[in-house]
């Protein structure tokens, strides 16, 4: 069930990205629906590899590596799911903060208070 939330959270976070980004469109709501899941195994397994191996890059820049980083893995799932379009790197970057801040709140907003 926590799966299915997630990718809820995500598929939404992402909606809402494209409604506030010109230039980050979805075609369909199923490349919608892909992105989310692949954006999800792409957070789970390749983001936390890049970030160990960029951690001296990301020491000498202050965090500006894990920023790029970010950046860098969001551009490249549009080029590996159909339907999904991002106009540039300037375009991928916005969203890629825009989309973190996005899914920090919505993942906030679901946690279950435990008081």
């Amino acid at each position: 069930m926590k799966l299915f939330i997630k990718i809820l959270l995500n598929t939404f976070a992402l909606w809402i990205v494209s409604y506030l980004i010109p230039g980050f469109s979805f075609e369909s709501t199923q490349a919608l629906i892909v992105t989310a899941i692949v954006v999800g195994v792409v957070n789970t397994f390749i983001k936390p590899v890049m970030q160990i191996i960029f951690i001296p890059l990301s020491i000498v820049t202050f965090g500006v590596a894990a920023l790029l980083i970010n950046v860098v893995l969001l551009w490249g799932v549009s080029y590996v799911v159909p339907g999904f379009e991002i106009d540039g790197f300037w375009t991928a970057a916005v969203s890629s903060i825009v989309l973190s801040l996005v899914s920090f709140f919505l993942n906030k907003l679901s946690q279950d208070k435990k008081d």
